[in-house]
C-alpha cells in the first residue's frame, strides 16, 4: 500500500507528468484530423442547449480552430512537463497543474466553440483561470495587484464583447460563427454595425493587449515562468486575435475595420518593441515582444488581401514556436544560472551548452534569419504589407520598425547571457534536467525543420486557416526562397537596422530609462488614476450611504424606490385618479382604518415593542383583506409570517440591552412622510393599472404551459420552481448565506463568552 501511495501521491512521478501525457494524447488526436482539414473540410457537432434562445452546444473544427487547438495542446504538453520538473518539490505543484489543465480546457472550448454564447462562457473561464495563474504567488502583494489588473482589464472587455454578441445575434439572426458570414452584408449595412464592431474590438483589444490596453500583459509576468510561456505563446493573449480572425468574414472588409486594426495593431507593435529595448529582465523583454507580435497579427488581420491574412496566420504559428522556446529558456537560466537579468549573466555557452543551442535556434527564428520558419513568416509579412491597398507605406513602416527591434532583442537573448566573461549568481551553472530542456529543444528545432520545408505546415494548417479568415480559397505556395524581390530587400534592411540597434542597446536603454524617469504619461498611469478615482468614489459613497445604521439603509433604499416610482408616474402621465365606482363596504372601511392606524403607529412610536406590535396589526389586517377577497393560501402565508416575525422579534428584544434612543420626533416624521409618499405612489400605480385593459399574454402563457411543460397545476408553484428556478435558487442562496452569517456570529459570541468565563 505504501508503495502505491508513493507512486500516485502528490509528489509522485506519475501525478506530476500525467497532465503532460494527457495533453500530448489530445494533441495527437487533433493531429489525426490534419489531413481532413488540409483538404479544406469542416467538422461540426451540436446539441440543443437553450433552444428558446437559439443557443446550442455547437463545436467546429476548421483550419483556424485546429491550428489553435494543436498549439494549445502541443505547447501545453511541453509546458506541463516543464512545470513538473521546474516546480519539483514545490508544495503547490498540484495546484498549479490543476489550474493549467483548467486553463487549457477553457482555451480549447473557446477556439472550438461555434456558438458565440458558448464561446463567451469559455472566454470568461480563461479570464478567471488566468487571474488565478497570474496571482499564483498570492503571498506577494505585487502578484495580487497584477492579477487584479489583468482581471479588471480583460473582464471589462469581456462585458463589452457579451453586449456585442447579443447585438450581433439580433441583427444576424443566429449566434453560430460559421453561419454569420452568410449574412455578413446584412450585418455591415445595418445601423448597429458600428456599435457591434466597437464592442467586439474592445473585447479583442483588451484580451490581446492592444493599445491602449497593452500594459497589463507585461505586468502579468508576476506569474511563474512556465505559466508566462503558456499564456504568451499559444493561449490567453492570442484569444483576442483568434476572435478577430474568426469574425473577419463577418465584420471585416470595411473601412472602420481596416483603419481600426491597422492603426491600433501598428502602434501596439511599435510600442511593444520600443519598451522591449528598455528591459534588463529577459522575461519582461520577451513579454513586450509578445505585445509587438500581437500588434503585428492584428495589423495584418485588418487587411482584406488574402496574402495579408496568410501572413497573419503564418506569424501566429511562428510566434508560438519561438516565444514558448525562449520563455522556457529564460526559465532555465533563472533556475540554473540564478538570474534572468541580462547584466548579471554571461559566458554560459559551455556550462549550459544545451540551453545556449536552444536559445540560439529560437532567437534566430525570432529575428527572421534563414533558413528558419521565422524568415518565411517575415517575408510573408512584408509581402502582405505591400498588398494592403489603402496604406501599404504605413503598414510597411510599422512592420520594418517592429521587426528591426525584434532582431535586437533576439540578439540580446541569444548572445548576452552566453558570451563574454563568466557571470552567474549560481556557483556551478549547468543545464537543467531532461524534462525541462527537451520541450524547448523540440520547439526550437521545429522552427528550423518547418523553415527548411515550410510547405509542411503551410499547406496543412496555414492555408486552411487563411481560407477561414478570408472566406475564399487560399492556396499559397510556401517556399524558403522566393528570389530577389522587395520583401527580401526589406528583410535585409531589417537586419541592418536591428544589428545597429543591438550594438547601441545600452545607449537606447539609458535614453528610454531617462524618459521613463521623467514621468512620461502612459496608459498604465491612466489605469492607475482611474482605479484610484473609482476607489475614492466608492469610499465617499460608502461614507454617505453606509454609516452603519440599519434605519439609514432602509430609509434611503425605500426613498430611491419611491423616487423611481413617482418619476415613472409623472413622466408617463399615469398619475390619474380612477373613475368613480362602488363605495367601500363597512368591513372594507374597517380594514383600511386598522391598516392605516398600524402604519402610522409603526412610524410614529419611539417604542420598539409598540412598533413591532403595530406592524403585526398591519400585517394581520392585510391577511384579513386577502381572506375577504378569497386568497386563502396567500392569507395563511401572510398570517404565519407576521405572527412568527412578531414573536421572534419580541423575544429578541427581551435579550437585547437597553439602549438610549438615538432618533427623535423629526426623524420619525421623515419616515412617516416617506411611507406616505411610497404608499400614495403605489396606490396611484395600481389605479393606473386598473384603468387600462389587462394584458393577459403572460398569464395565458403560464396557464397553457404549466401542465404540459412543467407538469404542475399550481401555477404559482410552477412559476417559482420551474420558470423562475434560478431566481428562486438565488433567493434560497441568500437565505442560506444569511443563516451561515448568523451562525458564525453566534459561534463567535459563544467562544467569546467561554473565554471570558475562563
Amino acid at each position: 500500500m505504501s508503495a502505491l501511495s508513493s507512486a500516485v501521491g502528490p509528489g509522485s512521478l506519475v501525478l506530476r507528468y500525467l497532465p503532460a501525457a494527457l495533453s500530448a494524447l489530445v494533441a495527437a488526436g487533433f493531429a489525426t484530423l490534419v489531413p481532413t482539414i488540409a483538404d479544406y473540410n469542416v467538422m461540426r457537432v451540436s446539441w440543443p442547449w437553450i433552444p428558446g434562445l437559439g443557443v446550442e452546444l455547437s463545436f467546429l473544427i476548421d483550419g483556424l480552430s485546429l491550428t489553435f487547438a494543436l498549439l494549445i495542446t502541443g505547447i501545453g504538453a511541453i509546458v506541463f512537463a516543464y512545470s513538473a520538473s521546474y516546480f519539483k518539490g514545490h508544495p503547490k505543484l498540484v495546484r498549479l497543474l490543476v489550474l493549467l489543465v483548467l486553463f487549457e480546457i477553457s482555451m480549447l472550448g473557446l477556439v472550438l466553440a461555434d456558438n458565440l454564447i458558448l464561446m463567451f462562457v469559455f472566454w470568461e473561464l480563461t479570464t478567471i483561470t488566468s487571474f488565478l495563474l497570474v496571482g499564483f504567488d498570492h503571498e506577494q502583494e505585487s502578484a495580487r495587484n497584477k492579477a487584479l489588473q489583468a482581471l479588471l482589464v480583460t473582464g471589462a472587455g469581456g462585458l463589452a464583447l457579451l453586449a456585442g454578441i447579443l447585438l450581433l445575434g439580433i441583427v444576424g439572426g443566429t449566434y453560430e460563427a460559421s453561419t454569420l458570414p452568410l449574412v455578413a452584408d446584412t450585418i455591415k449595412e445595418h445601423s448597429l454595425y458600428l456599435p457591434i464592431l466597437t464592442l467586439f474590438l474592445l473585447g479583442a483589444f483588451t484580451k490581446s493587449a492592444q493599445f491602449p490596453f497593452h500594459f497589463w500583459l507585461p505586468n502579468a509576468m508576476a506569474a511563474p515562468t512556465p505559466v508566462s510561456a503558456y499564456l504568451h505563446s499559444a493561449t490567453m493573449v492570442k484569444a483576442g486575435v483568434y476572435l478577430l480572425a474568426r469574425m473577419t468574414p463577418t465584420l471585416g472588409g470595411t473601412e472602420p475595420w481596416l483603419w481600426s486594426l491597422t492603426i491600433v495593431g501598428g502602434v501596439t507593435a511599435v510600442i511593444g518593441s520600443i519598451w522591449a529595448l528598455r528591459q534588463t529582465d529577459l522575461k519582461l523583454a520577451l513579454a513586450h515582444t509578445t505585445v509587438m507580435a500581437l500588434g503585428t497579427i492584428t495589423m495584418f488581420l485588418g487587411g482584406a488581401a488574402p496574402i495579408a491574412l496568410t501572413a497573419a496566420a503564418t506569424f501566429l504559428v511562428v510566434h508560438a514556436f519561438y516565444k514558448a522556446a525562449l520563455f522556457l529558456t529564460v526559465g532555465m537560466l533563472d533556475k540554473k544560472a540564478g538570474s534572468r537579468e541580462i547584466d548579471a549573466l554571461g559566458g554560459l555557452a559551455l556550462p549550459m551548452w544545451r540551453t545556449w543551442i536552444i536559445a540560439s535556434l529560437a532567437a534566430l527564428s525570432m529575428a527572421g534569419f534563414p533558413p528558419f520558419l521565422g524568415f518565411v513568416g517575415k517575408e510573408l509579412k512584408y509581402e502582405g504589407a505591400l498588398a494592403v491597398a489603402s496604406e501599404p507605406l504605413l503598414v510597411v513602416t510599422f512592420a520594418v520598425l517592429a521587426n528591426a527591434m525584434m532582431v535586437a532583442i533576439a540578439a540580446a537573448v541569444a548572445i548576452k547571457p552566453f558570451y563574454g566573461r563568466r557571470r552567474s549568481l549560481a556557483e556551478q551553472p549547468a543545464d537543467p534536467p531532461f524534462a525541462m530542456w527537451i520541450g524547448p529543444a523540440f520547439l526550437a528545432i521545429g522552427g528550423l525543420i518547418f523553415g527548411l520545408a515550410p510547405d509542411l505546415v503551410g499547406s496543412a494548417l496555414i492555408n486552411p486557416t487563411a481560407t477561414v479568415m478570408s472566406g475564399d480559397l487560399v492556396a499559397k505556395q510556401f517556399k524558403l526562397w522566393h528570389g530577389v524581390n522587395v520583401p527580401l530587400m526589406l528583410s535585409i534592411l531589417t537586419f541592418i537596422i536591428g544589428i545597429v540597434l543591438y550594438f547601441n542597446l545600452a545607449r537606447i536603454r539609458a535614453a528610454l530609462t531617462r524618459l521613463d524617469q521623467r514621468g512620461i504619461w502612459t496608459a498604465e498611469h491612466g489605469y492607475d488614476r482611474a482605479l484610484t478615482g473609482l476607489k475614492a468614489i466608492a469610499t465617499g459613497q460608502t461614507r454617505v450611504i453606509q454609516p452603519g445604521r440599519l434605519t439609514h439603509y432602509l430609509f434611503w433604499t425605500t426613498a430611491t424606490l419611491a423616487a423611481l416610482l413617482w418619476s415613472a408616474l409623472i413622466a408617463g402621465g399615469f398619475a390619474v385618479l380612477p373613475q368613480a365606482g362602488r363605495m367601500p363596504t363597512l368591513i372594507e372601511w374597517t380594514m383600511l382604518a386598522l391598516a392605516g392606524f398600524g402604519a402610522i403607529a409603526t412610524a410614529a412610536t419611539t417604542s420598539s415593542l409598540l412598533a413591532i406590535l403595530a406592524l403585526g396589526l398591519l400585517g394581520g389586517t392585510v391577511a384579513a383583506i386577502f381572506v375577504l377577497y378569497g386568497a386563502i393560501d396567500v392569507a395563511m402565508t401572510q398570517l404565519l409570517v407576521e405572527t412568527l416575525f412578531v414573536v421572534i422579534v419580541a423575544v429578541a428584544l427581551l435579550k437585547l440591552p437597553r439602549l438610549a434612543p438615538t432618533t427623535g420626533a423629526r426623524i420619525r416624521w421623515r419616515h412617516l412622510g416617506l411611507a406616505g409618499a411610497l404608499g400614495t405612489g403605489t396606490t396611484l400605480t395600481l389605479f393606473a393599472v386598473l384603468s387600462v385593459d389587462l394584458d393577459r399574454r403572460v398569464s395565458d402563457f403560464f396557464e397553457v404551459t404549466s401542465v404540459p411543460e412543467a407538469f404542475g397545476r399550481n401555477i404559482v408553484n410552477v412559476i417559482l420552481v420551474d420558470f423562475r428556478a434560478l431566481d428562486t435558487l438565488g433567493e434560497i442562496a441568500v437565505v442560506v448565506i444569511a443563516a451561515l452569517g448568523v451562525l458564525a456570529l453566534l459561534r463567535s459570541r459563544m467562544l467569546t463568552a467561554a473565554e471570558d468565563r475562563r
